[in-house]
């Protein structure tokens, strides 16, 4: 519950309503990560090193819960 409240903070000063929603999804995507035992910031790393040359049809193959499935 922490980092929803620390969340809702920070939304305040996002700058923009598009802005909120990109931190919220991110704030998403930690929070699935931390839910299946994966280290956001190996996540995030890895994602960030593939995405440019992963095809955009295959994309949801990115996200935390099946990511984790690959790595295996």
């Amino acid at each position: 519950m922490r980092a929803t409240v620390i969340g809702g903070k920070n939304y305040l000063f996002a700058g923009s309503h598009e802005s909120a929603k990109r931190i919220a999804m991110l704030y998403s995507l930690i929070g699935t990560c931390k839910l299946h035992n994966i280290n956001p910031s190996l996540w995030l790393k890895d994602v960030l090193m593939v995405i440019n040359d992963h095809p955009v049809n295959r994309i949801k193959e990115l996200l935390p819960h099946i990511w984790i499935t690959k790595q295996k």
